[in-house]
Order: C-alpha cells, then structure tokens, then sequence
C-alpha cells in the first residue's frame, strides 16, 4: 500500500496543469480594461491574449499575421461604438470572433453590433464577468454558431454605363487599395467572359480563365472547391474568373453567384467588375439586392451620361439598400467632353462623387506593373478618395479641389 501511495505521488507531480488554449488579441483603449483582461486570463489559466493599443495600424497588422479566434476590442473612449466599429470591419478576418467592449449603454448599440456580425459586453465588468462571456463566445464558434456567423464580405458592384468607359480599370485599382492601403481581404470577380483585360490589369502573366463544364458543380461545391476556382493575385487578392465551351453566358453568371455565396465568408470585400455594356436587368436586380455598395462609371460623353439615367433609375425602382455612387472618369483630355460636370449632375439629378482625370500615361503604367493609386498627381487623389468613400472613412476637403476648378473652368470654356 505504502509502493502504491509513493507511486500515485510521483504520477500526480509529474501531471502539469494544461493551460486553456485560446488565440485571442486585445485592441485597448484604457490601462483599466488592459488590466482586468490580463488578470482575468491568468486566473482562469488561459493562454494570454497579445495586448496592443486600439489603433488601426495595430489592427491591420497583427490580425493579418496572425490566426486569431477571439478578437476583443475596447471603446470605451468611443462617442459612437457602432460608427467605430464599422470604419475598422474591413480590418477584422470574417473567421475570428469579435466582442466589443464599450460604456455605450443604448439598445441600438447593441441590435447596430449584431447586424455586423459582433458580440457587444457593457462596461463595467468583472473578471469572472469576462471570461464566462469569452468561454460562451467560443463555445459558439466550436458548433459553428452565433455573431460570427453573420459576417461576410462587404460586396462592391463597379458598374460601367457603357463600354470603354474605364469600369475594368477602376475596379483594379479599388481591389488593389484595399488590400494594399487598408489591409483587406478581396476577391476581384471578372464578369466579361468573352474577353476582358483584367488579366492585364491584374499584372498577371500568362493567364488563363477557369474552364467549368456542365454539372462541374454536382456533389462537388464547398469553400475548398471555390477557392480552386480563383487565381491568387498575392496574399491578400484572388481574382474569380470564368470560362466556357458549353455553359451559355446567363449559366455563367449563376454559377458565379454560386461560388461567391460560399466565398464570403473567406473575405472581406468581394469587388465584381460589371463593365460591358451588355450587362442585363437582372444583373442589376441582382447587385440592387446583394451588394452593399454600387459604383456607376461615367464619361462625360452624351451616350454615356443617357445610359446611367437610366441605370440609375432601374436601380432606383428595386429600392436597394446599397450605398451609390457616381463616379466621372475622363476617358479623353478634359477639354474634349462633349459634357460638363455640372449638365451631368443636372441630367442625373445627382451630385458626381468622384471624378478621375484624365491620364494620359495610364496604360504605360498598367504595363509596367504598376498602380494608378500609387503615382502622384490627381488622379491618384481621386482613387484614395473613392476607396475611402466605399470603407467609410471622412474625406479630407482638398482646395481648391479638381472637382472645383473643372467646374470653374466649365463656366467659362
């Protein structure tokens, strides 16, 4: 009996308490909430989370360097918790669970929150507080339940009024920003089938755009089986491209649809590329109904000005809840529109957003491997300007502005 109590000993010394695996990041604002995190983990003997100052840079960084399961973030120095959260949802991976924690006390807060896909824990709490709510909060994501069930890809349309007027290009360079400058995840998703330069745009050599054949989707489709599907771009970018000896174009685009549904959970903007002219009705019921944003190119030509009203009036009669946009893009040297920004406006009945000037050396650039976004000068101000629109960012008022003096110049021409 005595061999068996030493031995039993010896065995329960040589047992080490496991600690509670969980990757996990605190965003903070304030030294109370760092501490109480901190000690609350180290109580309850979980992995402790990496601590870093709420700022964007931070968020941008370590989410995108790291595998993350539960996110915290703090707002308790916000004015407005929801407004905050939604400027930073294009830094935060769609597969990591976000609880936000914050002194607002509203119910629209928290509704705000849960429509983005986010856990809201009001401010002040206890530690045991804490780690019931974090426990629960993964317990959800081991049954593949709750928020984060909810958030998938912010969908951008860019959609061209006619061809030629420069959608292609625009929707690269929007794809490229928010993976560059804000860090984002983006599928680029080309919808012109019989050709396009998006292959060019992308700097991709040598490309060739998925063959799919009939009943290809059977038994087959999963996330796994979509991301075959795609090219990557580079890290951060993949481009959904299609082709076809025996799916007619309609087939096509439903078998897009297809493949995006189970692609939008991977991340965090899809951005599609509607820029033929030949695009139908129901493609624009279709962006009217599932995109979250809608970008409408324009030249500042007669025939191009006349297709967006109507665009903009079928888009108008599906009252989509989707943000719209007017995008001017000269397309020709400025002095040689047949329309001036302000008949535009007035046809339309609608302030222009953006306009981008004409470039003269833009395919040089292309060609070069190059960025628009990335070069000086005014157009390069203009496509920042776009991409801050579309993630919500405030615009910086720049005066006078290129909007400002084309439209001074246009009064007196």
């Amino acid at each position: 009996m005595m061999f068996n109590l030493v031995d039993r000993l010896k065995k329960e010394k040589s047992i080490k308490v496991k600690e509670e695996h969980l990757t996990s990041v605190l965003f903070y604002q304030t030294q109370a909430c760092h501490e109480l995190v901190v000690e609350a983990f180290r109580f309850e003997g979980i992995e402790a989370p990496v601590i870093l100052e709420n700022i964007d840079k931070n968020i941008e960084t370590h989410v995108r360097e790291s595998s993350i399961e539960i996110v915290l973030v703090e707002l308790n120095n916000s004015k407005n918790v929801s407004k905050d959260m939604e400027s930073i949802s294009h830094l935060l991976p769609n597969d990591a669970s976000v609880i936000v924690i914050g002194s607002e006390d509203a119910i629209s807060t928290i509704r705000n929150l849960k429509s983005m896909g986010y856990y809201y824990l009001f401010w002040p709490i206890t530690k045991q507080e804490l780690i019931d709510f974090i426990r629960s909060v993964n317990d959800n994501r081991k049954r593949n339940s709750g928020l984060g069930q909810n958030r998938v890809a912010k969908k951008i349309a860019v959609w061209g009024s006619k061809g030629g007027v420069g959608a292609s290009m625009l929707t690269a360079e929007i794809a490229f920003q928010l993976t560059t400058n804000k860090k984002s995840t983006c599928l680029l998703v080309d919808h012109n089938f019989s050709g396009g330069n998006m292959d060019i745009l992308m700097g991709l050599q040598k490309f060739e755009k998925r063959l799919v054949q009939r009943g290809s989707l059977s038994g087959t489709l999963d996330v796994a089986f979509a991301m075959s599907m795609t090219k990557k771009v580079n890290n951060m970018l993949s481009l959904l491209a299609l082709d076809s000896d025996d799916l007619n174009e309609l087939e096509l685009k439903e078998y897009i649809i297809t493949l995006n549904n189970e692609l939008e959970k991977q991340k965090n903007f899809i951005i599609e590329d509607l820029s033929r002219s030949a695009n139908s009705k129901q493609d624009l019921r279709n962006v009217a109904q599932n995109s979250d944003a809608m970008v409408l190119v324009i030249a500042p030509t007669v025939a191009s000005v006349r297709e967006a009203a109507k665009v903009k009036a079928q888009f108008t009669n599906e009252k989509s809840s989707a943000r719209f946009f007017i995008v001017l893009n000269y397309t020709m040297v400025e002095k040689n529109a047949t329309v001036t920004p302000e008949e535009v406006e007035k046809f339309l009945r609608q302030p222009i957003d953006i306009i981008c000037p004409f470039e003269p050396n833009s395919d040089a650039i292309t060609l070069e491997g190059k960025h628009l976004f990335q070069q000086k000068g005014e157009m390069a101000k203009s496509l920042h300007r776009l991409v801050s629109l579309l993630v919500g960012e405030a615009l910086e008022n720049d005066k006078p502005s290129f909007f400002t003096r084309l439209k001074k110049r246009a009064k007196y021409d």
